[in-house]
């Protein structure tokens, strides 16, 4: 086994024997356990480099769509607030021979509606729901409340910037289904991607007012494959079609996993850094440790042994936030802030599990034998494919003229700022603007420098793993920045 197998593995192993005891990490957890997996001496993972599969768009892969749109509006959720613009949820058929749906949600910009550019969004895990992280804590309109019965508007969304489109993906996660059970033996990153892509080609047909739209991909954490091997699909068969079939603009990925060896590496060092665990158990697990075997000097031991002591008890995803102390629900719902509520997750489980909503939503129309999760149990224990590295991509993408942002909340410990900083410097760029302050309300937002070929590297203060949900009103200044394709702002004072 290779030194960054080694890495990967230490890491991942670790968080796995902690990260239960953290409300609200599930995505974390299905990550962690996934890269254990992963990278075991006799793991059956392909982890070579991405290459799209062919999608012929025709009727075999584009179906009827007549009549769907307006049976997938959705008029009002149960405990929603009024809102001025529309919103939409419903099944996508990728396979009619299979049976395997996609489910989505979208929610139309709240103003100009016509001119705004549609974003799709993508949560990670793999395995893990676009709808419960993405569009219920991070950057939808709404925030379940405490009661798990109603919904608050939330100041920030990302429908001011966007008409944003949130996906349940692979099948097997949310509400997304497969009548084929083997469906589910079967995921990984490929058939992802070439499912997410039917499900676009599907889905512009059920709208078509967006075909010819400026379009964008944004995602987090192992998003930052789905996002990359998506666009990729959608360059490779706009090139062999020979004809724009989406418009694709860019990408943006935050605290995503890029390259293992420097996601990793990074890792071990930014806990050092922020005095969580020492510099000796960061150094040995980087450079001492061998699980290839089982024999492991002392040294490796004693800095698991730190590492499991050190950050049990806090929440790695975010790195100085409070846990969650009262996962209960409550009868009425508490005053909310503008910062998420650590017990989210327990208000949004009981939320889209309510009768009422699924119906409202137009979900699980099919019945499942299992209760809607934020991370399924059901699909990554056969996970294919996972490339070591989609850096090859991004150079591909940066090649043809793509916008390409990646950003990084500072105060995550799991994907950090780090490790996407060894892993950017890893693409051999030349700097076209140096690191610098951004600003959002009078105040730093972050810290951005801007790479020749056309890549932002963009830190967000004070933000944990899942950037909109700590920092919201920074995180909708990165995304109006990043759609409108100009530079983040130098001054305090602001247009």
């Amino acid at each position: 086994m290779g030194k960054s197998s080694c890495l990967a593995l230490i890491s991942f192993f670790i968080f796995s024997l902690f990260m239960a005891e953290i409300d609200g990490s599930k995505q974390g957890q299905v990550f962690n356990k996934f890269q254990k997996s992963k990278y075991k001496v006799d793991s059956q993972v392909d982890r070579s480099d991405f290459n799209a599969q062919e999608v012929v768009v025709d009727n075999h892969i584009v179906h009827s769509q007549k009549g769907l749109k307006e049976k997938d509006r959705i008029d009002k959720l149960p405990g929603q607030p009024q809102v001025n613009f529309s919103q939409y949820g419903g099944y996508v058929t990728i396979d009619k021979l299979a049976g395997r749906a996609l489910y989505y949600y979208f929610v139309e910009s709240q103003h100009s509606k016509e001119k705004m550019p549609l974003l799709l969004w993508l949560n990670g895990g793999p395995g893990c729901s676009s709808l419960a992280y993405g569009a219920m804590e991070e950057l939808g309109p709404f925030r379940v409340n405490s009661d798990g019965k109603t919904l608050a508007k939330k100041r920030y969304s990302w429908n001011y910037a966007a008409n944003v489109l949130f996906l349940e993906s692979p099948a097997g996660v949310g509400f997304s289904y497969s009548n084929k059970s083997s469906d589910y033996d079967t995921s990984g990153d490929r058939k992802t991607a070439t499912d997410n892509y039917k499900f676009l080609v599907n889905w512009l047909e059920r709208f078509p007012e967006y075909k010819k739209r400026d379009f964008y991909i944004a995602g987090e954490s192992y998003a930052g494959h789905y996002v990359p091997q998506l666009a990729h699909t959608i360059l490779d068969n706009n090139k062999k079609a020979n004809k724009t079939i989406i418009n694709l603009k860019g990408i943006m990925i935050g605290n995503a996993v890029i390259n293992d060896e420097t996601d990793n590496r990074g890792t071990f060092d930014y806990l050092a850094s922020h005095a969580i665990i020492s510099d000796q158990a960061a150094n040995d697990i980087n450079t001492v440790c061998n699980f290839s075997s089982d024999a492991n000097p002392i040294q490796c031991q004693t800095a698991i042994d730190e590492y499991v002591r050190d950050v049990s008890f806090i929440d790695i995803y975010n790195i100085y936030a409070p846990l969650c102390s009262n996962p209960n629900l409550t009868a009425l719902p508490k005053k909310n802030t503008i910062v998420i509520d650590p017990c989210s997750g327990v208000y949004t489980h009981a939320y889209l599990n309510r009768a009422n909503v699924q119906e409202a939503l137009h979900a699980n129309i099919t019945k499942l034998k299992y209760d809607w999760e934020s991370c399924s149990d059901i699909i990554f224990s056969k996970w294919g494919d996972s490339p070591s590295t989609i850096i090859p991509l991004l150079h591909e993408f940066l090649n043809n003229g793509l916008r390409v942002w990646i950003f990084s909340g500072d105060t995550d410990g799991v994907v950090p700022v780090t490790s996407t900083k060894y892993s950017i410097k890893k693409m051999n760029l030349s700097t076209k603007t140096a690191w610098y302050p951004w600003f959002f309300d009078g105040e730093v937002g972050g810290y951005a420098e801007v790479y020749n070929g056309g890549l932002t590297f963009a830190t967000v203060r004070e933000a944990g793993h899942e950037v909109p949900s700590y920092q919201p009103g920074r995180a909708l200044s990165l995304i109006m920045h990043f759609l409108n394709g100009t530079p983040l702002p130098t001054t305090k004072r602001q247009p």
